[in-house]
């Protein structure tokens, strides 16, 4: 550390060494965040099954019941994460490209007080954009009623009429940071110009230090105070983008008087086709693609459904809830986006919905894949004893989700501090942990049932299932890898143009997975017949049963097998048995098969 009078200070403390924070990570860092707790849920839920599975541990039904306790004691905390959300929603207050500064105050950095005024992507001014009103094709920063407040005992340091201490508001793209403050020291950096440095380095004594270039850049506006008012007012002006980058907005104090200055105001980031920051631009298009995708998919899906109505099962039923559900949050995403680009700012209604719905979303398609795992409606009539501990699972998983989104999306650009959003985002990963777990466990003992009983028709279906499953834990460890380098290698944010691909990855592999699905259980004439069903006697051969087959025999297929097996169609005896999934009746005849 050094004194005013010294030549710099420790480079930790200075905001190019922010990049674990905010200062460099764009949009105020939420994006990042965002698709670092998807990243790290992903990789705590990879590692504890990997390591689970590399003790050879075999998981019989006690052994699963058993693994599921301390997550189902967690459920008692469960509202202190909404609670903490509230107060994070209280404390988090920037409406998105608008920045607004409340009483704000600057941070003594060894030689400088400081004040972190916001950072986003902007593309440069453009002539061929042609709209009305944001979508104009102008691009700028704006600065509205920005005023800087001294205290009484600084005022008082200086005579009435004089013009006197100063603040620099520098606008600095990032990959230009390296033109602010002296460096000539390794591992220390001088932000404002010292008697020393003025003498060697010819800097202006009591400024920032900084070497424009032939566009003037890094720009700096100077706000003094006057006599011994207590205020300064920046004028109002709007600062025009031309190069497309990352910039920074960075409010700079030399003068050790300064010390306690605060800052009120707002300032306004523009693109040329609207407010919407830069690295988030590119999500409006990819919410309305998706929604469109998901309208397909809901709309082959809704005819097959209308065309078997009466052959539907309980599991068809909640692939259409998923579907509706997932083209819902997209619908939702792309209006909160729109409107963000048209106004600048994100009212809390309509993002609360659209985090709300993704939780659900999220939930439900989770619970979907562990009951197929468990053999729902095909091996078990219903889930028995395990029919509470998956609702609870289900809801502890919708509760942690919703509190880590609602405190990333919810009026809000900025992230929260690092151990409470850890506090958030530890939950959600270790849930998804114990989802891959059970899921995996179940679909192993499933696939043994099938093959034990000769059902190979089902059993087909579910190596696909399995298959399936596999390649996408595969895929996904893959883009966590790939996550990692990206962010490592670039730790200034300065490849924000192709950001947006990280976190749209994890939507769209969550579509194929339901795409496979509805293919795999698609609606048809002979849907039933891979509902459970207990029978008397022998297993029948299911071998010319295929799911997706359309009936072509003048008899009912159930009662031509039952011929071919020698057996008179009223000596056995089938047995409908409630399918519904979410059933609280604990089948004690099914806990004896398993």
């Amino acid at each position: 550390m050094y004194s005013a009078e010294g030549l710099g200070f420790d480079c930790h403390m200075w905001p190019w060494a922010w990049t674990e924070q905010r200062a460099w990570t764009g949009e105020g860092g939420m994006w990042t965040h965002r698709w670092e707790s998807e990243a790290m849920s992903q990789l705590v839920a990879v590692v504890f099954v990997s390591q689970s599975w590399s003790r050879g541990a075999k998981w019989s039904r006690n052994s699963q019941l058993h693994s599921l306790r301390p997550i189902m004691k967690g459920v008692r905390c469960a509202p202190v994460w909404l609670l903490f959300s509230v107060l994070m929603l209280r404390a988090l207050h920037v409406d998105a490209s608008i920045h607004t500064y409340k009483n704000g105050k600057f941070a003594a950095e060894s030689n400088a007080f400081i004040y972190w005024g916001g950072n986003e992507g902007l593309y440069a001014s453009s002539n061929h954009v042609q709209g009305q009103g944001a979508a104009n094709g102008r691009s700028f920063i704006s600065f509205e009623s920005v005023t800087f407040t001294r205290t009484e005992e600084a005022a008082k340091m200086h005579e009435p009429g004089t013009t006197n201490s100063q603040v620099e508001a520098i606008v600095v793209e990032v990959k230009d940071k390296n033109k602010i403050g002296d460096h000539a020291f390794p591992g220390k950096l001088a932000l404002c110009c010292t008697a020393d440095l003025a003498r060697s380095t010819g800097c202006k004594e009591g400024s920032a230090i900084i070497e424009p270039d032939a566009q003037n850049w890094p720009l700096s506006i100077v706000t003094r105070f006057t006599g011994q008012h207590l205020t300064a007012s920046m004028i109002h002006q709007k600062i025009n983008i031309t190069k497309t980058g990352m910039y920074t907005l960075i409010f700079v104090a030399c003068e050790r008087e300064l010390e306690g200055l605060t800052v009120e105001g707002k300032t306004v980031w523009k693109n040329p086709t609207g407010y919407l920051p830069g690295r988030m631009s590119p999500f409006m298009t990819f919410y309305s693609f998706m929604a469109l995708a998901y309208g397909l998919l809901g709309a082959f899906w809704f005819f097959q459904y209308m065309r078997n109505w009466k052959d539907i099962l309980q599991l068809q039923n909640c692939i259409s809830a998923v579907i509706a559900l997932g083209m819902s949050e997209m619908a939702l995403w792309y209006f909160d986006y729109l409107n963000f680009n048209m106004t600048g700012s994100r009212p809390m209604g309509i993002t609360m919905w659209a985090v709300t719905v993704g939780a659900v979303k999220k939930t439900v398609s989770r619970l979907l894949i562990l009951v197929v795992s468990m053999g729902f409606g095909v091996v078990r009539p219903t889930l028995g004893g395990l029919t509470s501990k998956v609702l609870l699972l289900g809801g502890t998983y919708f509760l942690a989700a919703e509190s880590l989104d609602v405190v990333e999306n919810v009026n809000t650009i900025n992230d929260p501090p690092g151990k409470e959003r850890l506090f958030l985002v530890l939950p959600v990963a270790m849930l998804d942990a114990l989802f891959i777990l059970w899921t995996f466990t179940s679909l192993s003992r499933t696939l043994e049932k099938l093959q034990a009983r000769r059902r190979f028709a089902k059993l087909e279906l579910y190596r696909k299932f399995t298959n399936s499953l596999a390649m996408a834990v595969v895929v996904s460890v893959a883009w966590i890898g790939y996550e990692l380098y990206f962010k490592a290698t670039d730790p200034f944010g300065e490849r924000w143009q192709s950001f947006w691909v990280i976190p749209a990855f994890w939507y769209v592999l969550a579509f194929i997975l339901l795409i496979v699905i509805c293919v795999l259980w698609a609606p048809s004439q002979n849907s039933t017949r891979y509902a459970y069903s207990e029978e008397v006697g022998e297993d029948l051969d299911e071998e010319e049963v295929a799911l997706t087959a359309s009936t072509t025999a003048t008899k009912p297929s159930l009662i031509v097998e039952i011929e071919k097996s020698g057996v008179k169609p009223d000596s056995k005896e089938r047995k409908s048995v409630n399918t519904d999934v979410f059933s609280l009746d604990d089948d004690l005849e099914e806990d004896k098969r398993d």
